[in-house]
């Protein structure tokens, strides 16, 4: 089970995020408390998997619109994987829990073993949350994808490897890489995570109707092109309504690597306008 919306929850609490560059990113460098409550309300809601306050958190977008240095980018970074951690370990020592192996646990998925911790039957998991390089734009052209048109394979990989490496570093369980627009972004994401040996994540793309990715690729072509990835554990859709999830994952089913799980988490509906204003 993963956790849900971070900006929804943040909003809750009465922070204002709308139409903010840095999105709930921002709130790792005006109050990271808020960031690890909302951790710990996710884990109380029967959370397995909790993700990083990171899908708009970009070296260059902080020093942009916060006024830091790259260094100090790279240190709000670690936090956000930091901030997860201790709610992890605040939530295990609240419910009593021994922790496996020094607060680790294993988990093997497809020719994967990824390192967590166990409470009771529960496996809880770090990812480390990377979103599209269109959700730096602030410009609505992460739902369309557009920006690839216009770029290599290797100029994304070097926009998101800026980002990966510290999430890296910082420890998390896996990465996970959300709302990707295109199957151009994604087989650059895929590729770039051949840099990453000892590293595993997920994939999901977001789709504008039952069987394209919002850029307008095939998603079942999608999935074919990146399920041969040895670093993946898991690929599928996220950020779209539900109802269009059955049609796409059934589609591309006969694409899916069998060692590669489905991982789904949908929206409930809405569909994102760009302001007139």
């Amino acid at each position: 089970i993963l956790d849900g919306g971070f900006a929804t929850e943040l909003e809750a609490a009465g922070f204002h995020l709308q139409d903010d560059p840095l999105w709930s990113a921002r709130i790792l460098h005006t109050n990271p408390q808020a960031i690890k409550d909302v951790h710990a309300r996710f884990l109380s809601g029967g959370a397995d998997v909790i993700s990083t306050a990171t899908y708009q958190a970009t070296v260059e977008g902080f020093v942009r619109h916060l006024g830091v240095s790259s260094e100090d980018a790279v240190q709000l970074l670690h936090l956000a994987v930091t901030l997860a951690k201790e709610a992890v370990e605040e939530f295990c020592s609240q419910n009593k829990v021994n922790l496996v192996g020094k607060g680790k646990r294993t988990l093997i998925v497809g020719n994967w073993i990824i390192v967590g911790c166990t409470v009771a039957q529960r496996k809880l998991l770090i990812a480390g949350s990377v979103g599209p390089y269109g959700a730096f734009l602030h410009d609505g052209s992460e739902y369309t994808g557009s920006y690839v048109d216009l770029m290599s394979i290797e100029e994304i990989k070097a926009w998101h490897r800026v980002q990966i490496q510290p999430l890296v570093s910082a420890g998390v369980d896996l990465i996970a890489m959300e709302t990707i627009p295109s199957q151009k972004e994604g087989e650059a994401l895929v590729e770039l995570l051949r840099e990453f040996p000892n590293t595993v994540s997920w994939l999901s793309f977001s789709c504008k109707d039952e069987q394209h990715t919002h850029h307008g690729e095939k998603f079942e072509e999608a999935v074919k092109i990146v399920n041969k990835s040895r670093n993946l554990v898991a690929v599928g859709v996220n950020c779209c309504a539900p109802t269009l999830i059955s049609p796409l994952l059934t589609a591309a089913n006969k694409n899916k690597n069998p060692d590669i799980d489905w991982i789904v988490y949908p929206n409930s509906g809405e569909e994102w306008k760009r302001s007139s204003g």
